[in-house]
């Protein structure tokens, strides 16, 4: 069994293709000419733009699916003869190059359409996909040796850190973009410059989003590897601030330069980044921020590098915490030889990622905002945010910001609890819904109502509403024009903006056509 990823033509399976980490390394494969096959539960825009482009996808997760992989002979090749077809049309190849190529079955043996199987944490050892997968002898390999393999074909930009990793790998790819260096990425979020969570580009770059939830991040070699900061963000897999520690250091280890914050102490002290940069001017990072106003459009600060001045910096993105992740963008950007006026053009275009304080929509004078949150200071960063924006705007007497928060895993919200209890300060109003488990199992410990009664005690408007349903009705009767409704989590909360939106845009209907139409 091979002990290493085949690029060679060698077909990819993977079990949870929709997923926001999977999908995006089988679009890079799909969009190479590689053989991708893969297995969901569900269609969504996601799973579309991966079969726009070639890759075949199984509605079920089932041994059977497996049997597409059989030789020609037993079931006739179908499945891959169709995909290898469909890949040749994008790649503009005709059927007599396929069929010389090998990639058309009936000349390939068995053992070359045994498919590599992608899996990820999500995957249960019991998943009867998987099962087979191990009875069939495939090579099974985690989502993080794959994206491990691809660093490798690339002189690569991992970016890791418990917040802020997907905005700042998405501020890197989209500089080293719009500077025409033409970057692959592979992020966790949805950039609308590249229409999704993955590009494919000709360029020599690969920026990634390098995930330390599962441990994996010690898999990952790249040439520049850049910590945002170290927290205890996963309590399902590590025990203690230690052990998160100990991954980020061998990740380190493993970079051939690192790039790191120093207003994190832990990132400071115990991985001495080669680069360093920082919001105080004071703290002799390599690369600092002076003379800087937070609006409620945007950001804007004169950037330093190792004491001289380097220019002024515009951003969209709001807060200070985004203004942290784009040092470090400026920061990779020099390192790879960019002007700073190229990184600043780049960085002043930048809209940011979906779900990092996405606008949704605005009707009746309510802002609507989904954003990704789910760590205490995550929440309190993204709460200062809308703060800002609210003031921004003219905030007056009845001016709010609404958070709605659902929390994430059972584990999480309990290790959690008493900062959770400290992070709604920017808030005037507060719900708190059920927990999104994540498929972790309830064991009684701690509920949402719980979480709502510990904010409560320091909070004077918190309101739980258990299910989504009830989040949705409590909302058409609480909010008023001029709110900005801050919807937090990464779970599954943001299914209810729709709703409350339509609810708001039929108010809003119904009131312009009183007035067009006074009795």
């Amino acid at each position: 069994m091979p002990t290493s990823v085949d690029f060679s033509g060698r077909p990819f399976h993977f079990i949870g293709i929709g997923g926001i980490g999977m999908s995006a390394l089988a679009y890079i494969l799909a969009k190479r000419q590689l053989p991708v096959y893969g297995s969901d539960l569900r269609s969504s825009h996601i799973t579309q733009r991966l079969q726009q482009i070639g890759a075949h996808i199984f509605w079920r997760q089932d041994a059977s699916n497996l049997k597409a992989f059989q030789p020609a002979g037993e079931a006739e090749g179908e499945v891959l003869a169709a995909v290898a077809a469909r890949q040749g049309e994008l790649a503009g190849e005709t059927a007599e190059t396929l069929r010389h190529s090998g990639r058309c079955g009936g000349a390939k043996p068995a053992q070359a359409y045994s498919p590599q199987v992608i899996c990820s944490t999500a995957i249960n050892p019991a998943n009867s996909e998987y099962r087979a997968a191990l009875e069939l002898g495939c090579p099974i390999f985690h989502r993080s040796d794959l994206l491990a393999a691809l660093i490798q074909n690339y002189q690569s930009v991992a970016v890791a850190g418990t917040h802020g990793k997907t905005t700042t790998s998405s501020m890197i790819g989209y500089l080293l973009l719009h500077a025409g260096l033409d970057p692959t990425v592979v992020v966790g979020g949805e950039v609308s410059a590249w229409e999704g969570n993955a590009r494919l580009g000709e360029g020599p770059y690969l920026v990634a989003e390098a995930d330390e939830s599962d441990g994996s991040l010690v898999k990952l070699a790249a040439l520049i590897g850049v910590v945002t900061n170290i927290e205890h963000d996963h309590p399902d897999h590590y025990s203690s601030l230690e052990q998160v520690i100990s991954t980020f250091q061998v990740f380190a280890q493993n970079c051939e330069t690192v790039v790191g914050s120093i207003d994190c102490p832990t990132v400071r002290d115990r991985l001495k980044p080669a680069i360093s940069y920082s919001l105080d001017p004071n703290s002799g990072a390599d690369y600092t921020a002076d003379c800087v106003a937070y609006r409620s459009d945007g950001t804007t600060a004169r950037i330093w590098e190792r004491g001289e001045i380097l220019g002024q910096l515009n951003l969209q993105v709001l807060g200070q915490h985004n203004l942290s992740n784009a040092l470090a963008a400026v920061a990779v950007g020099r390192k790879l030889g960019l002007d700073f006026s190229a990184i600043a053009q780049g960085l002043h275009t930048f809209e940011g990622a979906r779900r990092r304080f996405e606008h949704r929509g605005e009707c009746s004078g309510i802002l609507f905002v989904d954003d990704y949150a789910h760590h205490p200071s995550e929440i309190r960063a993204t709460l200062a945010a809308a703060r800002l924006h609210a003031r921004g705007q003219g905030l007056t007497a009845g001016r709010r910001v609404v958070a709605i928060f659902q929390p994430h895993r059972y584990s999480r919200t309990l290790a959690f609890l008493h900062e959770f209890a400290e992070s709604f300060d920017d808030a005037d109003i507060v719900a708190i819904t059920d927990i999104y488990s994540a498929g972790e199992p309830d064991l009684g410990q701690v509920s949402g109502q719980l979480v709502a009664d510990l904010i409560a005690s320091v909070h004077p408007q918190v309101h739980y509403q258990p299910s989504l349903k009830s989040v949705s009705a409590f909302l058409t009767e609480t909010l008023l024009p001029g709110d900005i409704a801050l919807f937090l989590g990464a779970g599954n909360l943001n299914q209810v903006i729709p709703e409350v939106m339509a609810f708001y845009q039929t108010a809003e209907r119904h009131i312009a056509g009183e007035n067009r139409y006074p009795a």
